[in-house]
């Protein structure tokens, strides 16, 4: 989060996001889009959301200890995020700037379909601070909407409107890279934006739960999903106008977003009602501390939760089911580092004779070096189909759909995903292993 941009509010943004009536066409106090029969937004994976966080502290350590703009850690995060994204179906572009003689990258990400003149998007900052490598700030935000987006490609989700995700870039030098974006989209574009939701910095190790007071519909939208985890709220103020929702509201556009706290010390009143200490919400905000190690799990594993529940409700689609019969296994499965094969498991029934000659094996492992892994199906006698033999180096994951030819084996019975991973230094989970019979 920047802390140089002074606090404002624009009477015109926030008349113009009431003018709208809201994104999902009804009022503020409107049911979630689940309860209205639409798709209801996945779990997102705290685990995933952490591993990319553990990416990113990684880039950091290799790159003189930050992600700051103009600095190597910061195009190597953004060339992180951008593979994942490309490799799960989204049309990425990357923008550039110039801030402070250097040049900045703004990276705005696509999914295909939804109405394009009713655009919902999700951003975040990408940029850390020179002190430190930012992890809270805000590693958090951008590997939440990272995982979101992840997850939309997973869910084959077909919104009806379009969606768009960012991460900018020298948010921390005055909001530079987002003030660029709005400013250079003609009028028609920018009027196509039905609402900006901004997370910056959900994950500090001294919480609150704060959300933004701009638009009605979106900031009722975070408050009934977190009273429905019983988790009460407060209007978000410590950051109001200093991070990248504020050129947005600006412009016109309904704004809203999450926030955890920084600087500020949390009251006793605040201590009775979240829990914590009355000492920063963030102790190392803006610091070299600002490591994985200054993340509380339940936050950002509520919030990370709260980021797909505002996009699935505000973008009210579906998900296309998959033809045919599913049956999948989503425990988590632990795969030891250089050790002895695990297995997950799922038991088809109720399918008559053998199995197709296009069977479809989803697989979702979550590695830090997928480069050691051996991943086989292992059909219900004992026959073995390789579906991943230690390919792809130092990528990292397993989000992919298998074509095997399975005539031959009886279709039902107890089909197991085996994964072994063959050398040290790395540690994963299968976290779903699903079969699809046409």
């Amino acid at each position: 989060m920047n802390i140089s941009v002074p606090r404002r509010v624009t009477a015109v943004a926030a008349l113009a996001a009431l003018a709208l009536g809201g994104l999902t066409g009804t009022s503020a106090t409107a049911r979630p889009a689940e309860a209205a029969g639409v798709a209801a937004a996945p779990d997102i994976s705290l685990t995933a959301v952490k591993q990319h966080l553990t990416d990113l502290q990684s880039i950091a350590t290799a790159n003189g200890g930050n992600r700051a703009h103009g600095r190597t850690g910061y195009k190597a995060s953004i060339d992180f995020v951008k593979a994942k994204l490309d490799a799960a179906g989204y049309t990425t572009s990357l923008q550039t700037f110039t801030s402070s003689g250097a040049t900045g990258y703004n990276l705005i990400a696509d999914w295909p379909g939804g109405d394009p003149n009713q655009v919902l998007m999700a951003g975040s900052h990408l940029d850390s601070v020179s002190s430190g490598p930012g992890i809270n700030d805000n590693g958090s935000g951008s590997a939440a909407i990272l995982e979101t987006a992840l997850a939309v490609s997973r869910a084959g989700y077909q919104p009806s409107k379009h969606l768009r995700f960012a991460w900018w870039g020298a948010e921390e030098l005055g909001l530079v890279g987002s003030k660029y974006y709005v400013n250079n989209l003609p009028t028609t574009e920018r009027s196509k934006i039905k609402g900006y939701l901004n997370f910056d910095m959900i994950g500090s190790p001294n919480p609150g739960y704060f959300v933004y007071d701009d638009d009605p519909t979106i900031e009722q939208t975070f408050k009934s999903y977190f009273a429905g985890l019983g988790v009460p709220t407060e209007i978000e103020t410590e950051g109001d106008g200093r991070s990248d929702h504020a050129p947005f509201k600006s412009a016109g556009v309904p704004v809203g977003g999450l926030f955890t706290g920084a600087s500020r010390v949390k009251t006793s009143a605040q201590v009775t009602k979240w829990g914590g200490t009355a000492t920063a919400f963030d102790r190392c905000y803006h610091s070299s501390c600002d490591t994985t190690s200054n993340i509380n799990d339940t936050a950002l594993d509520r919030n990370s939760d709260a980021v797909a529940h505002a996009i699935w409700t505000l973008s009210a689609g579906s998900t296309n089911p998959p033809t045919g019969k599913v049956f999948e296994n989503t425990a988590d499965v632990s795969i030891p580092d250089n050790g002895a094969a695990v297995t997950s498991t799922v038991n088809v029934t109720g399918v008559t004779g053998n199995a197709p000659s296009n069977l479809a094996v989803g697989v979702d492992i979550v590695h830090t070096y997928k480069g050691d892994l051996i991943v086989d199906l292992v059909a219900p006698d004992g026959s073995v189909y390789n579906l991943h033999n230690r390919t792809g180096g130092s990528a990292d994951n397993i989000v992919q759909t298998y074509t095997v030819n399975a005539s031959s084996e009886v279709a039902n019975g107890a089909w197991k995903l085996r994964v072994q991973d063959k050398a040290a230094a790395d540690t994963g989970y299968i976290n779903a292993f699903k079969l699809t019979f046409p």
